[in-house]
């Protein structure tokens, strides 16, 4: 019989009830050092003290409204995200896989505007943006797509890294290139800075928009607000979500006047988008989040993560292979399956986050603290030696 709850995940055996900052309780008692923080949502940890009071005192005394209506939380969040990124313009979702879905309807709009026709946005191999029907066509994969077609024509896939294949790709009818300037469910896999800037090139010469995925890799992640900055270039589009809200569900979708001018009246909605409750959330987070200091200090703490990973690999070549990443997200690419380590982290009460190429991911909250990062290095340290024991002992 199927459960009440669709079985859609492989659930680990765990049950948290409480969380504060970056440790977890489970409903056993014991606590967890939360080293995925929520797949990179939870930017400033659990129930952080600023976000609580954001949230109850908009709850005292205004939910939700509907886009029929200006609310002012939404256009001084909307204001803030303006005044410290490329943007002209922000519409507000409930996730990344919504913000996906508008950016690939903007782009199309864009070029049907225009009068040109340009239906084609190029992808990547081994990209994550989303799960509806649009964002696993844009990803390709059969992992993602098998048993869900027909699916949404009109992309063009290429491999990671491959410089000649993109340049065949990009045409007459590219509308835009989709890219994260570092994939996460991909394996932890940052776009070089020379490359990202080489698309950029690539976009300008052929007019096609430039569409950055930053929903996991953005607000703060990478130790600039978003990950593109490390480039020194700007997108056309971007999407955000995951950190932006801190764990309250946000997505939003930024773009340039050029390319966010077609969408008039009608032409996109959102019942919950940008509803009270979420851009007042948001708008905190953007406050504490944008700070140079705050970012200086993500820049520093992650500095320090990754020299204690990179000993962590030195010190079990068995178990893992390499460190990969920037800032605060990390992956550790691992030569044990990555499933059975973060088992072994279980045990020693450290969550971290599985991802493709046997990668596990390291995405704690921005807020973690130097002692509890080398607590975490000591805690994946003994899981690394009880996966190494059990796989000899197997």
């Amino acid at each position: 019989m199927i459960p009440s709850v669709l079985p859609t995940y492989n659930r680990a055996p765990l049950t948290f009830v409480e969380g504060a900052g970056a440790w977890l309780t489970e409903a056993d008692g014991r606590r967890f050092l939360d080293m995925g923080a929520g797949i990179a949502v939870n930017a400033l940890g659990h129930a952080h003290p600023a976000l609580v009071a954001a949230l109850t005192e908009q709850a005292g005394r205004l939910w939700h409204v509907s886009n029929l209506y200006r609310i002012p939380e939404q256009e001084a969040l909307a204001d803030r995200l303006v005044a410290e990124t490329f943007a002209d313009t922000v519409f507000f979702t409930n996730s990344g896989t919504e913000s996906l879905e508008l950016a690939v309807k903007m782009a199309r709009k864009h070029w049907h505007a225009a009068g040109e026709d340009r239906p084609e946005i190029v992808t990547f191999g081994g990209a994550f943006h989303g799960r509806s029907t649009a964002a696993i066509a844009a990803a390709g994969s059969e992992k993602m797509t098998a048993g869900f077609g027909p699916l949404m024509p009109g992309f063009v896939h290429v491999p990671w890294g491959d410089h000649e294949a993109l340049r065949a790709a990009v045409t007459e009818r590219t509308a835009a290139v989709l890219i994260e300037p570092v994939q996460g469910e991909g394996g932890i896999r940052p776009l070089p800075d020379q490359c990202l800037r080489g698309l950029r090139e690539l976009c300008d010469a052929t007019g096609a928009l430039l569409i950055l995925d930053e929903v996991q890799c953005g607000m703060g992640r990478t130790g600039r607000l978003f990950a593109h900055e490390w480039a020194g270039v700007a997108p056309d589009i971007m999407m955000v979500a995951k950190g932006i809200g801190g764990g309250f569900p946000l997505g939003a979708v930024l773009a340039t006047e050029r390319a966010g001018s077609a969408m008039t009246a009608g032409t996109h909605g959102a019942t919950y988008g940008g509803n009270p409750l979420a851009c007042a959330v948001g708008l905190r987070v953007m406050e504490i989040v944008a700070d140079p200091a705050f970012l200086e200090t993500v820049r520093t703490r992650g500095a320090e993560l990754r020299a204690g990973l990179e000993r962590l690999v030195a010190a079990h070549p068995e178990v893992f292979e390499a460190v990969r990443g920037r800032g605060m997200m990390l992956g550790l690419k691992c030569r044990l399956p990555a499933a059975e380590v973060m088992t072994a982290g279980f045990a020693e009460e450290v969550i971290t986050v599985p991802a493709a190429d046997n990668v596990l991911r390291l995405l704690p909250p921005l807020t973690l603290t130097a002692a509890e990062a080398e607590e975490a290095l000591a805690r994946l340290d003994r899981a690394a030696r009880a996966a190494r024991a059990a796989a000899e002992a197997a």
